[in-house]
């Protein structure tokens, strides 16, 4: 069984800004080991910040595009409306002092049992003080799919 990855905003801009890195190589060639997934509400960051990233990255709104299917492509996304209220609340229980614009990526993480891969260190710092759930750096990942190679 593969190992639920659920990816974070910052992850995917990484990913955008620098489509060479390897964030995104992990985003593109990692379908093999992980199932990733995501809410929607990252789609709805996309677009907020679609005129941003399209100046940033100096790529034209086709080239953004085909970026943009290329690291989203292996990711499974859900409605954060399905994940249920108690585990919402839960969540933000432990976001309250952290940031609660994370709620629905800790709360999908917690309701599928994956590992959130996040590069926020506030994030991963309230959470892991909290026992919640499992995050991942992109370092701590790149380390798994080696170990997951040689096996």
């Amino acid at each position: 069984m593969k190992t639920k990855i659920i990816v974070d905003t910052n992850i995917l801009f990484s990913a955008i800004l620098n489509p060479g890195s390897r964030i995104a190589k992990i985003l593109i060639n990692s379908r093999k080991h992980f199932q990733f997934y995501s809410c929607n509400f990252l789609k709805d960051e996309l677009f907020k910040h679609r005129e941003k990233l399209s100046r940033l990255t100096r790529l034209s709104a086709p080239e953004l595009d085909e970026l943009e299917f290329l690291l989203t492509r292996n990711i499974v996304f859900v409605n954060e409306e399905l994940i249920p209220q108690h585990v919402i609340a839960e969540t933000e229980g432990v976001l309250e002092k952290i940031d609660l614009n994370d709620t629905p990526f800790v709360g999908l993480t917690k309701h599928i049992d994956g590992k959130l891969w996040t590069g926020d260190k506030q994030l991963i710092t309230g959470l892991a003080t909290s026992a919640f759930i499992e995050t991942l750096l992109t370092s701590q990942l790149s380390d798994l799919i080696d170990s997951l190679e040689r096996n």
